[in-house]
């Protein structure tokens, strides 16, 4: 399982007036429709005092004077306020949740644009899963806080200072007598708060690890099955489980306990006030309207001091919430457009030069007068700080318009870096890379890509029709979409499919062969008739008929373009212009199939095991 989030898992923030500014700066598209709710709110606040002075009145008055009719009038009204403030509080929650399901939807639109913007890099140091909590459980978090916190939190205090007024005013002794629960009161919801905080803390944390286990373990579910692993990874499930239930159970048990420990309260209260009240009523200082009027105030007075302390922990979850998902929204891209990108000269070329690039994973050190060292080309000083040895070191070359440039070398030589450094997912730590002259640092990042047809060895293909895998909402319609799939020999099996280019693919396309999916890419790449192409292991799980049609296809569609190839087979790149040798991050060797042969190093030994490895496999075989 992926190791943990130190800041998911920090202790729940209190109040901070700086991150609710931030969150109520989400409501400003929405603030006339907030300012409605709030005075519906109020509305409804003020409708919960009419009852009480009814009563009051119908008891003290109708009654004693047995006049029917003020009695068949305030019953009506009795009737007319519940009426009203059912239908206002019916409004008012419609549209807070309304607007908080509004301001969430974009919320999450905000988090998901600003992911897609966020470095490769970023990815390698942290788990899916958890990413997936902040747009998800984080996010939900807050349409709670929006559609049932920041806008009530006002009907509630209001309705408690208006009924404290009230009480005061009707009779300030019989008031204090109300009141006298109120510090058990206060020491019952402290007590609630400090427990339910730890325990969302708790749940929080548990919801991110079981997020972060079941994104890792179902995208790894065929290896799972193919070991034999099903029974233990279950295991390792239940544990991550058991906790959250735990967390859980946790919560609701102080929840069990929090609200009879109010109800009792109040109905403690309740019990003062009928033997208090009582008293002074068979002593005549005290009429029996009064005393029932304070009862159902009383009642109502509890009521929004439960609500309160409800809140209260909404609003300390929401804080650490809001916390993640503001942190995740400031974390500025490590790979970025320039302010003012430069132009490509044209006509454009597509030469690319690598001039001294010194790269290692994590390096941490990007700073602008680094970059500025780099482009004066200055020796690379060590750097303590940065974790992990180089993985390309001094490495330089140039691939020429209209020619392929073929890297080759054992397994994490660094073939694979060079592609990433070229396409920009990382930036160098020393050196520069160029296109056409441009330090494509100084270029913008969608014109830089825009250039470069990459085709990964880690192919992925999204749920949707094929002619959408082909063109990527491009702009480039079906005609673009078939020409590719033609020249890369990928029609012959899709016009086979029942709806041919419609043809629906699962997940990551998993209803396709690797080989189809492999032809797929291909198509993709062609089809955004790039300047620049990037194939990384491309035809390594395509078997020797595709491959020698991807091989025909590709030659052709090469022709013009620069070409920079990473393969581990070496008869796909037997004509390659110019062939790099890699090992341990430095170039070798170089030059043509036929000169490397001839040096007697390590592409000749290369070359050999691979051809030792072929005949043994044919010896096999037969």
């Amino acid at each position: 399982m992926a190791a943990a989030d130190p800041q998911a898992e920090a202790d729940e923030r209190r109040y901070d007036a700086t991150l609710m500014r931030r969150l109520l700066g989400y409501l400003r598209p929405y603030k006339w429709l907030a300012a409605l709710a709030v005075l519906l709110l109020l509305g409804t606040a003020g409708l919960t005092l009419v009852g009480p002075l009814l009563t009051q009145r119908a008891l003290d008055v109708a009654v004693p004077a047995r006049d029917l009719g003020m009695l068949r009038t305030l019953a009506l009204l009795f009737l007319g306020a519940l009426v009203l403030e059912f239908l206002l509080d019916y409004a008012q929650a419609y549209l807070t949740a309304w607007m908080g399901q509004r301001v969430m939807s974009d919320l999450r639109m905000q988090v998901f644009s600003h992911l897609q913007r966020l470095s490769i890099a970023y990815f390698d140091r942290h788990p899916v899963g958890r990413l997936m909590t902040r747009a998800t459980s984080d996010v939900e978090t807050l349409n709670e806080l929006f559609s049932s916190g920041v806008v009530t939190v006002f009907g509630d205090l209001f309705t408690l200072l208006a009924i404290t007024a009230m009480l005061l005013a009707t009779d300030w002794r019989l008031a204090l007598v109300a009141f006298a629960v109120m510090p058990l009161m206060l020491l019952a919801a402290v007590t609630f708060r400090r427990h339910v905080r730890s325990s969302f803390r708790d749940i929080r944390t548990r919801v991110a690890r079981l997020n972060a286990f079941l994104q890792e373990h179902l995208a790894g579910v065929r290896v799972i099955q193919l070991f034999g692993r099903e029974e233990a990874e279950a295991r390792g499930f239940a544990a991550v489980n058991r906790e959250h239930l735990a967390a859980h159970l946790r919560s609701i048990t102080v929840y069990a306990i929090f609200f009879p420990v109010v109800e009792f309260l109040t109905s403690v209260a309740l019990a003062l006030l009928l033997w208090h009240g009582g008293l002074r009523v068979l002593e005549g200082t005290l009429t029996v309207g009064v005393l029932a009027a304070f009862i159902q105030l009383t009642r109502r007075f509890f009521q929004p001091l439960q609500d309160l302390s409800e809140k209260y922990n909404l609003l300390q979850s929401a804080m650490a919430s809001s916390e993640r998902i503001f942190q995740l929204l400031d974390t500025t891209p490590e790979i970025r457009s320039p302010e003012t990108p430069r132009s490509l000269p044209r006509p454009l070329r597509g030469e690319v030069a690598f001039e001294g690039v010194w790269f290692r994973y994590g390096a941490g050190r990007r700073a602008a007068g680094l970059a500025e060292d780099s482009l004066a080309g200055e020796a690379p000083a060590p750097v303590a700080s940065a974790p992990g040895g180089w993985v390309l070191k001094d490495v330089s070359f140039t691939a020429r318009p209209g020619q392929t440039l073929a890297l080759v070398g054992h397994t994490g030589a660094g073939k694979t870096t060079i592609l990433s450094l070229l396409l920009r997912y990382y930036d160098p730590e020393r050196g520069r890379i160029t296109i056409d002259g441009v330090d494509i640092r100084e270029l913008d990042l969608e014109t830089l890509r825009a250039l470069i047809g990459f085709v990964q060895q880690d192919l992925f293909l999204f749920t949707g029709d094929i002619q959408r895998n082909l063109v990527l909402d491009s702009g480039r319609g079906a005609e673009a979409a078939r020409a590719a799939a033609e020249r890369v020999g990928a029609a012959r099996f899709i016009e086979r499919l029942p709806a041919g280019y419609g043809h629906v693919l699962g997940e990551r396309g998993r209803s396709l062969s690797v080989g189809e999916r492999q032809l797929l890419s291909f198509a993709r790449a062609l089809a955004q008739d790039p300047r620049i192409l990037v194939l990384d292991e491309a035809t390594s799980s395509v078997d020797a008929e595709a491959e020698g049609l991807i091989q025909r296809a590709v030659a052709e569609v090469m022709a013009g373009r620069t070409s920079l190839v990473v393969a581990h087979r070496l008869s796909t790149i037997l004509h390659a212009d110019e062939i790099l040798v890699l090992h341990h991050g430095e170039v070798r060797e170089r030059g043509t199939h036929r000169a490397l042969l001839a040096l007697g190093g390590l592409y000749e030994r290369l070359y050999r095991l691979q051809l030792q490895g072929q005949e043994t496999r044919s010896g096999m075989s037969a």
